[in-house]
């Protein structure tokens, strides 16, 4: 069983880390669908206004990782010129065996 949780840093651009941690009793392998292991969107009034992966190309083929009881992983990546407002993240991990996201507010 995976449990995500998302932290959001504001600054200059806003930074986002998506923990993931194997909190189950026996090693998890994942299986990334392609090369971007972890996607995150920001959205306005639940309107999408910035996701990661948008416009990008990757790398098409399978990964895999494993992760042990109690272990954790951490994805992270930018997002380089918000405008000022309220919004909500979501990052996603990309795996195949089953869906794992979180979700934070935050303000620029």
């Amino acid at each position: 069983m995976l449990e995500a949780s998302l932290e959001v840093t504001v600054a200059e651009e806003v930074r986002f880390a998506l923990t993931v941690v194997n909190a189950g009793d026996t090693p998890m392998e994942l299986t990334f669908r392609d090369a971007c292991r972890a996607d995150f969107v920001v959205y306005d009034d639940g309107e999408e206004v910035w996701r990661f992966s948008e416009g990008l190309a990757f790398s098409q083929v399978l990964t895999t990782a494993d992760l042990q009881p109690g272990e954790s992983a951490v994805f992270e990546e930018a997002w380089p010129d918000p405008e000022p407002g309220e919004y909500t993240a979501e990052a996603t991990l990309r795996v195949r065996e089953t869906d794992v996201s979180a979700r934070a507010p935050f303000t620029v």
